[in-house]
């Protein structure tokens, strides 16, 4: 089953140090939360694909260069003449927390045509997309309409609402849009800082059964270090988390969402899992996931299949 990924690919102008004159330091790293979705359910051996926009410039180049060199199919990869690829610049706190600003007005990550990204996804078995793609008007309907399609010809569509406060004129216009599309999903992750936004409770297990209410078939809440809860149906679970010395939490959210994506596709889908199915493959995303963190970048931090399942068996 094919995991393919639309949306925002970018660079990550992440900070990696200030130097003795005070100057910060900055790593431009491939990113972008679908892209690194993508990224992430390759290197654990899933079949992946990514759909989206970079520009006629080095930066695109390099990003088109990332993704062949992880081994994802880029039949789908857009380029645009018109506008330079989209930036972000990350800069990383003691703690190993992030903060963005963007440069992506204009950028060429919202100029997906979406005729192109329909034909594009035909066949697939999991499309997987996120908020910042519905930031922007117009690449929101060509996300929207391609999920519709995929949706009709039976792909599983799977959602990652990052909330990315920079990118929307306000919170009320963000909880609008990114709440819009729920009822075209079928798994959907957030993350414990997302609940009352998505949801309009904190509490994570309420919260996941409030996206079971609106028609998601499996929710996922992540709660940092300590782990992820999960619901399916009448199924419900938590997978504890694994500590280590963050190095950069840049990237680790789209880790444990691509990880835990590989599994239900190398699976088939979501027929026939079992709870003890469910909690392994999350303990398998969050084994992931602390490895992300413990090395700085997002892509280039990404754990092979080998790692993880050491990881898991030391």
């Amino acid at each position: 089953m094919r995991i393919t990924a639309i949306g925002e690919i970018l660079v990550d102008m992440t900070q990696t140090q200030i130097d003795g004159n005070g100057i910060a330091h900055f790593a431009a790293n491939p990113g972008g939360a679908p892209a690194n979705v993508a990224v992430a359910a390759a290197r654990l051996g899933a079949d992946a694909a990514f759909v989206g926009c970079i520009g006629e410039d080095a930066f695109g180049d390099m990003l088109k260069e990332t993704l062949i060199r992880q081994r994802v199919n880029i039949d789908g990869l857009q380029v645009t003449p018109l506008t330079n690829t989209t930036l972000a610049v990350v800069t990383v706190d003691p703690t190993g927390e992030r903060s963005f600003s963007f440069y992506r007005k204009p950028g060429a990550d919202p100029r997906i045509d979406a005729k192109k990204a329909i034909q594009a996804v035909k066949g697939t078995g999991i499309l997987h997309f996120g908020s910042v793609s519905l930031t922007d008007p117009t690449c929101r309907d060509a996300i929207v309409s391609t999920v519709t399609a995929a949706k009709s010809d039976g792909a599983l569509i799977t959602y990652d609402p990052n909330y990315r406060a920079a990118l929307w004129q306000n919170e009320d216009a963000a909880m609008l849009q990114m709440r819009a599309v729920l009822p075209l999903c079928d798994i959907v992750k957030i993350s414990d800082e997302e609940t009352m936004l998505l949801c309009g409770v904190k509490d994570p297990r309420a919260a996941a059964r409030k996206l079971m209410e609106m028609g998601v078939k499996l929710a996922v809440v992540t709660l940092g270090s300590e782990g992820a809860l999960w619901q399916l149906g009448d199924l419900e679970g938590q997978a504890p988390g694994f500590k280590v010395k963050v190095a950069d939490t840049n990237g680790a959210g789209d880790t444990f969402f691509g990880s835990l994506l590989s599994r239900i596709a190398l699976h088939g889908g979501l027929d026939g899992l079992t709870a003890d199915d469910l909690n392994a493959y999350v303990r398998f995303a969050n084994k992931a996931a602390s490895l992300t963190t413990s090395r700085p970048g997002a892509i280039p931090a990404m754990p092979t299949l080998k790692e993880v399942q050491e990881g898991l068996e030391a």
